[in-house]
């Protein structure tokens, strides 16, 4: 099997001998698009089997992150409300004198 470097070269060279046809330039774009790919993908790692899994799981945790961010947020501000209304409850309560009603 050619590898793809090698298959660019014979593109380029093929496109250099015969005037360089618009169905050669077109697989020779292919080719360096696909080499191209492939390269940004091995520098990032994910060039193996296990890249398509990685990606999954990454997204997965990605989710998850964004979910439990959202829920602390909510949490956050609900209780951020249930004080705000108690310190209400405990003004109006001072205000008209009910601070010292004892209960039984």
């Amino acid at each position: 099997m050619m590898s793809d470097s090698t298959m660019l070269i014979q593109l380029t060279a093929q496109a250099e001998a015969h005037g360089a046809d618009l169905l050669t330039l077109r697989a020779l774009i292919e080719e360096a698009c696909e080499l191209g790919a492939a390269r940004a993908l091995r520098s990032l790692g994910l060039e193996d089997d296990r890249a398509r899994k990685d990606l999954d799981e990454m997204r997965e945790l990605l989710s998850a992150w964004r979910e439990a961010k959202g829920a602390a947020g909510r949490a956050l501000i609900g209780w951020l409300v249930r004080c705000a209304l108690v310190l209400l409850v405990v003004g109006v309560a001072v205000k008209f004198g009910l601070g010292g009603i004892t209960l039984p």
